[in-house]
C-alpha cells in the first residue's frame, strides 16, 4: 500500500514539491552560510518525493540528545527560514493539498500535504525516518521518562 501511495503521490504533486524543496536547496547553498538550510532542504525534499510509510520526528526525540538544530540556534535558524523560504514552500503545499481535497480519492494525499506544510515552516532540527522507528522511539522515551519519574518519587 505504500508503494501504490508513493507512486501516486509522485505523480499527483509530489514531484513537483520535492522539486521545490531542492531548488530551495541549492539557493541555500549558494552562500557557505546556508548550508545548514540547504541539508534540511534536501533531506526534505526526499520526503516530500515519498512520504508514504515515512514520518519527521526531532532529532532530539529520536536520539534523547541535544544537537545544534535542535538547540536555540535551530530555533534562530527556522526563524530566518520561515521567513526566506518556509512560508512559500507551506503557500506550495497548501495549494496542492486544496486541489487533491477537490476528489475524494485525493483527500490522503491532501492530508499529506498539509503534513508537509507544517514541516516546511521550520525543518531544521527534524530527521525522516520510517514510522515504526519513529513509534519505538517514542515508546522507548516514555519508558525512559516513566522510569525516571518513578525513582525521583
Amino acid at each position: 500500500m505504500r508503494t501504490l501511495g508513493n507512486v501516486l503521490w509522485f505523480i499527483l504533486g509530489g514531484a513537483i514539491m520535492g522539486l521545490c524543496w531542492w531548488f530551495f536547496a541549492l539557493i541555500a547553498f549558494i552562500s557557505i552560510i546556508g548550508i545548514p538550510w540547504g541539508r534540511a532542504c534536501f533531506v526534505m525534499g526526499k520526503f516530500s518525493f515519498l512520504p508514504f510509510g515515512r514520518e519527521a520526528i526531532s532529532r532530539k526525540e529520536l536520539t534523547l540528545n541535544e544537537d545544534i538544530g535542535t538547540s536555540g540556534f535551530g530555533f534562530v535558524g527556522n526563524v530566518i527560514w520561515f521567513l526566506f523560504a518556509g512560508i512559500w514552500l507551506a503557500i506550495g503545499h497548501l495549494l496542492h493539498a486544496i486541489a487533491c481535497f477537490v476528489t475524494i480519492i485525493g483527500i490522503p494525499f491532501g492530508i499529506q500535504h498539509l503534513k508537509l506544510a507544517g514541516i516546511s515552516l521550520s525543518p531544521i532540527g527534524k530527521t525522516i525516518v520510517y514510522k515504526e522507528v519513529a513509534q519505538a522511539a517514542r515508546m522507548k522515551n516514555a519508558s525512559t521518562i516513566v522510569s525516571q519519574m518513578r525513582g525521583n518519587a
